[in-house]
């Protein structure tokens, strides 16, 4: 999908100019914004196929503009900060990211994850023929209309984390380890898989309600992965 559009949300434009150099020499179309509302604005009123991400930029920070963005969207995102902890990265990809990318960046990865990302889209935009409801103890997974509900409760999951339910949940009681999991969901070799796949879960369960509910639904293999439990 190399006709795909790329929106470069960041406020230094010697980056956003390097980063749009490297997507357009791989076929793809890019568009820059500079600050938070301007990104927000690009979003809805353009066909945005992946969005880059800076978490400090004026007016609206990267944090809200992925909140503001998820309401109605769900095309990738992809931070690429300064922000270098891991705590910086665990509440990038549990408010909705999809990858996390530190500044400095080698311009080759971002391609390539860039790459990764949509053809993973490309591919979940591709209507499911072989996909059927799944129900397991009061969860209900509708593959078709990409919902989840907890005994009639909507459960609102970014994509990635219907993805690796869905994965899981079509699979009971295989056990599916973190690189296994991000192959299958990001769709390309891992990078940091295992935080990535672990703040996923530990997001997931908290969502379907398992410390409240008395079903458990994704089980943890010590030493192992993750598996479905129903």
């Amino acid at each position: 999908m190399k006709d795909a559009t790329i929106l470069i949300a960041d406020d230094e434009k010697e980056i956003a100019d390097l980063v749009a150099l490297h997507l357009e020499k791989e076929g793809y179309r890019t568009l820059t914004a500079q600050n938070g509302r301007e990104t927000v604005r690009l979003v809805q009123s353009q066909k945005i196929d992946l969005v880059l991400l800076d978490i400090m930029m004026p007016e609206m920070d990267g944090y809200e503009v992925t909140r503001q963005i998820r309401e109605q969207h769900r095309m990738p995102i992809i931070f690429l900060s300064a922000k270098t902890s891991d705590l910086d990265k665990i509440t990038g990809l549990v408010i909705g990211a999809d990858d996390y990318m530190t500044k400095p960046f080698n311009p080759m990865e971002l391609v390539a994850r860039v790459n990764a990302q949509i053809r993973r889209s490309t591919e979940l935009n591709v209507p499911d023929k072989r996909g059927s409801v799944l129900e397991a103890g009061g969860l209900t997974i509708d593959p078709e209309r990409r919902e989840v509900t907890v005994y009639g409760r909507a459960v609102e999951l970014t994509p990635k984390e219907f993805d690796i339910l869905h994965l899981l949940a079509g699979h009971p009681k295989k056990v599916f380890s973190a690189e296994n999991i991000f192959v299958h969901v990001w769709g390309d070799d891992y990078f940091e898989s295992g935080n990535t796949v672990m703040v996923h879960i530990r997001t997931l369960r908290r969502k379907l309600g398992e410390d409240v509910e008395k079903n458990k639904w994704i089980k943890t293999v010590w030493g192992v992965g993750y598996a479905f439990n129903g």
